[in-house]
């Protein structure tokens, strides 16, 4: 059961298909139900704490990847406590203005910001109740990423693109959501193999759909997951979790976007 099979989330639902797994997929709208349908894939608006009680059983691997809002997310949490697994989907972003090699060993700040205390809380919450966190960085694949703000133009580099980041592919994820069903209560960093400056991979993509470099924004400008500078290392969780990435780079990641922008009309 996927809580939040948005972009990530309907991710999951098709990965977990593909295993021979039963899916529900719990989302908000009408629109974002009617879409995992034409997937294959069953789904409900119905309230999330009414779907707990009514269809959770002790089979269930629980996925949660909706957004952190700390109060609907807590409240989740407890309903949860019997089920087969629990998974939780959080954000690098935790680490905040932590630079360099960020592992699983890597401390938090002492004082994290109202936003990030928020997210902790939910991860504290779900962890009670045995889950898996993940802490994922930028997550882009079909349709998300910097090769579709490139393509539409309103891209800038942050600064003069020289700071490191991550990144992970949405189906990657996915696979890693599923496996962490065996890791209760474990916390784990994850990443693709290649974090690198920005500019490496924006001219990566711009030489491969013939776009000009965009130009630059001053770092206070721009928005503050780009203003980062540190390098995800997620071995820890690809060992434990036995999941090797399909996607290593964002070469691989993204090298489909780009042949299709060349060929078939300039689309990503």
């Amino acid at each position: 059961m996927v809580f939040g099979a948005g972009f990530t989330g309907s991710a999951v639902c098709a990965a977990a298909l593909g295993r021979g797994l039963s899916v529900l997929g719990v989302v908000r709208s009408e629109e974002s139900a009617a879409r995992l349908r034409a997937r294959g894939v069953a789904a409900t608006t119905t309230a999330i704490d009414m779907v707990a009680r009514e269809r959770l059983g002790k089979t269930t691997h629980a996925i949660v990847t909706f957004p952190a809002t700390a109060t609907t997310e807590l409240a989740l949490a407890p309903l949860l406590a019997g089920v087969r697994a629990v998974s939780y989907l959080s954000t690098s972003g935790v680490y905040e203005d932590t630079e360099g090699i960020v592992d699983d060993t890597t401390p938090l700040p002492a004082q994290p910001s109202p936003k990030y205390a928020g997210v902790l809380a939910a991860e504290r919450a779900f962890r009670e109740v045995g889950a898996a966190v993940l802490r994922a960085p930028g997550i882009y694949g079909k349709g998300r990423g910097l090769h579709v703000r490139l393509a539409r133009g309103d891209f800038k580099l942050s600064g003069d693109g020289s700071r490191y980041s991550s990144r992970i592919h949405v189906e990657d994820l996915a696979e890693l959501l599923l496996a962490s069903a065996a890791t209760p209560r474990e916390t784990f960093v994850v990443g693709d193999l290649h974090p690198c400056p920005q500019i490496e991979m924006v001219s990566w993509l711009c030489e491969g759909m013939g776009l000009p470099l965009p130009g630059s924004a001053p770092l206070e400008t721009v928005h503050e997951t780009l203003r980062r500078n540190r390098r995800i290392d997620s071995s820890r969780a690809l060992a434990c979790l036995g999941v090797a990435l399909r996607y290593p780079t964002y070469r691989e990641g993204l090298q489909l976007a780009v042949s299709s922008w060349q060929t078939r009309g300039k689309t990503c």
